[in-house]
């Protein structure tokens, strides 16, 4: 089954988390590329000079942030009363592609992910 990374799991990389770094090479040698967004990349990207954060990267699909998934997005987020967008999408995304969301907080995304059609698991790291 495919990842969608968060934030978390971006962040975690490019600090050279090991276990976030195994992980990922088994999807990889599996044959399961992860998906992360955009938005996510953003959020994780302070500067050119994140090599690992680059490198780790390049093993990952990215998506954007459509049009199309803006009112699904919003629907979550009036659904869970919460206002996390990039979130939001993460789930979003996840749904749509019948994955699984990857994160360092389960929490945060747990309430969105039980209002998403289908619905997502979300796994920590």
């Amino acid at each position: 089954m495919s990842s969608v990374y968060d934030a978390g799991v971006l962040i975690a990389a490019d600090r050279n988390d090991r276990q976030v770094w195994a992980d990922h090479r088994v999807r990889l040698e599996g044959g399961i590329v992860p998906i992360t967004t955009a938005p996510v990349i953003a959020q994780a990207s302070r500067s050119s000079r994140q090599a690992q954060l680059r490198r780790f990267l390049r093993g990952c699909q990215v998506m954007a942030f459509s049009a199309e998934q803006s009112h699904e997005v919003g629907a979550l987020l009036a659904k869970t009363r919460t206002t996390a967008v990039i979130d939001a999408h993460v789930v979003a995304v996840a749904s749509g592609t019948g994955s699984v969301v990857v994160t360092s907080d389960p929490e945060d995304l747990e309430a969105l992910a039980q209002h998403a059609r289908p619905r997502v698991t979300v796994i920590s790291f």
